[in-house]
Order: structure tokens, then C-alpha cells, then sequence
């Protein structure tokens, strides 16, 4: 259990922060950019919450505390020796295949009523699902943070997993909401190309 009596403790004055296993890494480490990118996600998610209907607060919700652990498993480095063995223990909080088969199976459950794409769509519509997509496009950034965490050194697999199927879910969440107001925005290519030219004044 966590237990916080004290928010600031003045260590990371430094411009250093402390990791799971007591090490600390510069604030602007690829590993903390990716950790930061996954709490900008989680707070967008927190946010669309709060204009999406109530059916939908519960796989959100679920999808925050995933989020928390995914923070958790970027945050432990492997240890010296361990290679890339991101096996969980009782010690050593990991993602598992299991949340990411929970996402996907939602996201089959929500695509099942929704009409095939006929065309990419804009991020809008309705509030939530503009919200949403916001969140979606935080997941990415968090995606891109990670891929680029790995190329330095190794992550846990199912970390990436879950992060790129999450931007999966809440781009058919965001459709779904939209299903149940206007419908999908669609792109148009090039639809304002004849107005080049045209003065605005």
C-alpha cells in the first residue's frame, strides 16, 4: 500500500528523480519523458470522464489504474543481470498479456455495432468523443516515448502492447460516442483546396 505524509521532499531540486530501485535519473531521461507522457494520457482519460456517458466510467476507470501500472513498470529498471526478464513478482509490479486481451476484447465489443469506415475521420463530434480522441493522440505521444525509451534500453514488451492497443480503443470508443450523437466526422481530401487564393479579410 502506498502511504504519502508529505508531498515535496526536496530531492529532485537537483533536477534528478528516484526510480522504483532507488536509482535516480535526470528528469529529462527518456525514461522519465516516457513516464510523463503515460501520466498526460492518464489525465486525458480523467478528463474525457467527465463528458462521456456513465456507461463508459467504469472501462476508463479500469484503463487509469492500468495506467498507473504501466508508470510503475517503466519506472523499474531491469536489474543488473536480469536482461530483458520483465517476469511480475510480488515485488515487481509488470503489464500482463491479460490487459491488454481486456482491451482489445472491449474494443471488439464496442467496434460489433459500429458501421464500417468509409473514410478516415476528424478528431471531434460530440464533447466526449472529442475528448477522447484527445486522449487517443496523448496515447500515441506516450507510444512514441516508449519506442523511443527501448531503443536505449530494454522495456517490457506488454508495456508496449498495451499502450499501442490503448490509442486502438479509444479511437473505436471515441466512434462509438459520436454512433450515439452525429455520427462520425469524415474526412474530406483536399475539400478546401478551391478556396486557395480566396481572400479571408
Amino acid at each position: 500500500m502506498v502511504k504519502l505524509n508529505k508531498i515535496y521532499t526536496r530531492t529532485g531540486d537537483d533536477g534528478t528523480t528516484g526510480l522504483v530501485d532507488g536509482s535516480r535519473v535526470a528528469k529529462h531521461d527518456a525514461r522519465m519523458e516516457a513516464i510523463g507522457a503515460v501520466d498526460e494520457a492518464n489525465s486525458a482519460i480523467g478528463l474525457a470522464i467527465c463528458a462521456v456517458v456513465f456507461d463508459h466510467h467504469a472501462a476508463l476507470h479500469r484503463i487509469q489504474n492500468d495506467l498507473f501500472d504501466l508508470g510503475a513498470d517503466l519506472a523499474t529498471p531491469a536489474r543488473n543481470g536480469e536482461g530483458e526478464d520483465f517476469t511480475p513478482s510480488p515485488m515487481v509490479l509488470r503489464m500482463v498479456a491479460a490487459q491488454t486481451g481486456w482491451l482489445e476484447r472491449a474494443m471488439d465489443a464496442l467496434n460489433d455495432n459500429l458501421p464500417a469506415l468509409t473514410s478516415f475521420i476528424l478528431p471531434g463530434g460530440d464533447e466526449g468523443a472529442a475528448r477522447v480522441h484527445v486522449a487517443r493522440a496523448a496515447a500515441r505521444r506516450a507510444e512514441r516515448a516508449m519506442v523511443a525509451l527501448s531503443a536505449e534500453t530494454p522495456i517490457n514488451p506488454q508495456a508496449l502492447a498495451y499502450i499501442n492497443r490503448l490509442s486502438d480503443y479509444l479511437f473505436v470508443l471515441a466512434r462509438a460516442i459520436n454512433a450515439q450523437a452525429q455520427g462520425d466526422v469524415l474526412w474530406v481530401p483536399g475539400a478546401s483546396r478551391g478556396d486557395a487564393g480566396v481572400s479571408q479579410d
